[in-house]
């Protein structure tokens, strides 16, 4: 197995249509050159979101379908450690499943993902990238977010936030996160620099939803950033370490 698309989703029946009439043909036109293999993770729904996705949705050749339920709502984070540890692949895409990022830039995200780069990181705030009708409250916590991360962090990239992305495996195995929520994205990218993988950029245009809400709750988001920013910074000030054991003996891995 080549590639590992993993989709988490909560009470996201309204946005079926789109998964199967816009990611499947591109998962399909991957799959010509190698297996490729989707991952759905439930995070608990209660609008009837997995029965209406295993309906919808039929294997198509070379793509393989897989589907990952928790009994109630965990979290983005914890559905995306589902989705990891069920995944195959040796690169990992991970996608929302309302298409805020176009599908149809996956083959691009891969293509970014060259010898020399572990993790390409969907970027609308890239100079190259955008944003299409997205709520200006939304974008504050989110682009306010990767600013701070790029001062203590990285300045060469300008998204921190985003969930469409390319993992290599080394990074799915070798960056555990604590985060449940929707921290865990940030989380992983930030703790993935401070280990030394290489991460890039592909620019993009973030689009407002087609349908459903947004399952983000601000308030618990921007305090979660907050107190990882904190830990970020003291990390940074050499006042405590960020990375636990596990982090510190594979970055002396990378580096000797």
């Amino acid at each position: 197995m080549q590639l590992s698309i993993v989709i988490p989703f909560y009470n996201e029946a309204g946005s079926v249509g789109k998964v199967q009439a816009d990611l499947m043909p591109v998962a399909a036109r991957l799959a010509r050159s190698d297996p490729v293999e989707m991952v759905l993770v439930d995070d608990g729904s209660t609008d009837g979101s997995m029965d209406a996705f295993r309906e919808a949705l039929r294997p198509a050749p070379g793509v393989q379908l897989r589907f990952e339920r928790h009994a109630k709502n965990q979290g983005l984070g914890a559905a995306l450690r589902t989705g990891f540890a069920s995944a195959r692949g040796e690169v990992v895409v991970t996608t929302d499943s309302d298409g805020t990022y176009a599908f149809a830039e996956i083959p691009g995200l891969l293509a970014r993902l060259g010898p020399d780069v572990d993790l390409v990181t969907a970027s609308p705030y890239h100079p190259q990238g955008g944003v299409d009708g997205v709520a200006g409250y939304r974008l504050v916590l989110s682009r306010g977010s990767s600013l701070i991360y790029r001062v203590l962090v990285d300045p060469r990239l300008h998204t921190y936030t985003s969930l469409f992305r390319a993992y290599r495996r080394a990074v799915i195995e070798g960056v555990p996160f604590q985060s449940s929520g929707f921290l865990a994205g940030t989380e992983i990218q930030v703790k993935a620099l401070l280990l030394g993988f290489r991460v890039a950029e592909y620019p993009a245009v973030l689009h407002s939803r087609a349908a459903g809400v947004s399952k983000a709750k601000l308030a618990r988001t921007t305090l979660a950033h907050l107190r990882f920013q904190g830990r970020v910074l003291l990390h940074r000030l050499g006042l405590r370490p960020l990375v636990g054991r596990r982090l510190a003996e594979h970055q002396g891995s990378q580096t000797s």
